[in-house]
């Protein structure tokens, strides 16, 4: 799991890009890492829906894009939009926004923030009970 506070990062994304509600980083199996504009509940829900997003992408890609990795998912809601993309070893990235978000600039920033901290994302993997 990640060691260090890295809600500032989201906090910091979420402020640069005009139309950005939340962002979220959670390990790829569902759990809240650090979180910008969400309660804990919403946090939590957010996390189980993400995950379960970009475990649906990784199985489209191993089916239809010879095992390609998901580079990002994009959800358009009536008035949102949810984005969830890989944020280093085990994690990911989810960023709710409006519709009226400029999208390239959101994904440039995604981008850019995962590349200069993905050291820092990682989340190891879980052990069974007992181990």
């Amino acid at each position: 799991m990640v060691s260090e506070d890295l809600s500032w990062l989201l906090s910091g994304l979420v402020h640069r890009v005009p139309h950005t509600r939340s962002a979220l980083l959670l390990s790829s199996d569902g759990l809240v890492m650090a979180s910008d504009g969400l309660d804990k509940d919403a946090a939590d829900h957010l996390a189980a829906l993400a995950s379960g997003l970009h475990s649906l992408a990784r199985s489209a890609g191993k089916r239809f894009d010879d095992g390609g990795d998901v580079r990002q998912v994009v959800t358009e809601l009536s008035s949102s939009m949810l984005f969830v993309s890989a944020a280093g070893q085990g994690a990911l990235l989810a960023v709710l926004a409006g519709r009226e978000a400029d999208v390239p600039v959101l994904g440039y920033e995604m981008t850019m923030m995962v590349k200069s901290v993905r050291s820092h994302l990682g989340a190891a993997p879980r052990q069974p009970a007992g181990q």
